[in-house]
């Protein structure tokens, strides 16, 4: 019998679900309707958690707070980690993770080369108010190298930078790629973030650069033929 589990990361959610090992419990960000939602994954609802006694919950240490962790192991759950760090990382997380739900193995996959072509640099605003961005130390920087472009924050030693309007300007970046979470951008601000930033701006999924899992080598696909890779 498959372990009962809950799970507090949403690209998670969704590759339990595409592996026929959907969760008993999950967060409000999953987007699966017909599962119970305990809370999001800053403040999920540990007693909640603890009430449904599940066999393994799966967290992530860039999604979830680590005195949540903390907590549900010192309630006796076990708890699975899954955190890549970069899309080389994806296969190996996605073993151990159908290991720990007793899926079974995932279709080998190897990340492509990058594009044979100079690298474009982009800012990303992953929030606003204030503005904040990326460095290379994160998934996200890593999808958007897989399809061919830089980040203009890579060597920064913060991960997600408060930026200026200035400081960007200054960067001169090719593009402006506003994701569609976690800040929602839509079509409708790109008129806007072409002038503030004095680059063409252009919407991408947010799911396909922030979420890993089963939707990783589409996701790659998806962004690289979307961006001119």
């Amino acid at each position: 019998m498959a372990p009962r589990v809950v799970s507090l990361v949403p690209s998670v959610t969704e590759t339990l679900v595409a592996w026929d090992r959907p969760p008993i419990a999950c967060t409000r960000f999953c987007e699966q309707p017909g599962i119970e939602p305990v809370g999001g994954t800053k403040r999920p609802r540990l007693a909640r958690v603890e009430e449904l006694a599940p066999d393994l919950v799966v967290m992530n240490d860039e999604e979830n707070r680590r005195e949540d962790f903390e907590a549900l192991e010192a309630a006796g759950l076990a708890v699975h980690v899954a955190s890549p760090r970069e899309v080389a990382d994806v296969p190996g997380v996605l073993a151990a993770l159908a290991t720990a739900v007793d899926a079974p193995a995932p279709a080998p996959w190897e990340p492509p080369a990058p594009p044979d072509r100079p690298r474009r640099t982009a800012f990303v605003p992953v929030w606003a108010r204030p503005w904040m961005t990326l460095n290379r130390d994160t998934y996200g920087a890593s999808v958007l190298a897989a399809a061919g472009w830089a980040g203009a924050w890579d060597d920064d030693a913060t991960r997600y930078p408060e930026v200026t309007e200035d400081e960007v300007r200054a960067r001169a970046p090719d593009a402006v790629l506003a994701p569609t979470e976690p800040w929602a951008f839509t079509s409708e601000d790109l008129d806007d973030l072409t002038a503030t930033f004095g680059a063409p701006a252009v919407l991408v999924d947010g799911q396909d650069l922030f979420w890993w899992g089963v939707r990783t080598p589409g996701a790659v696909a998806r962004l690289r033929a979307a961006l001119g890779g």
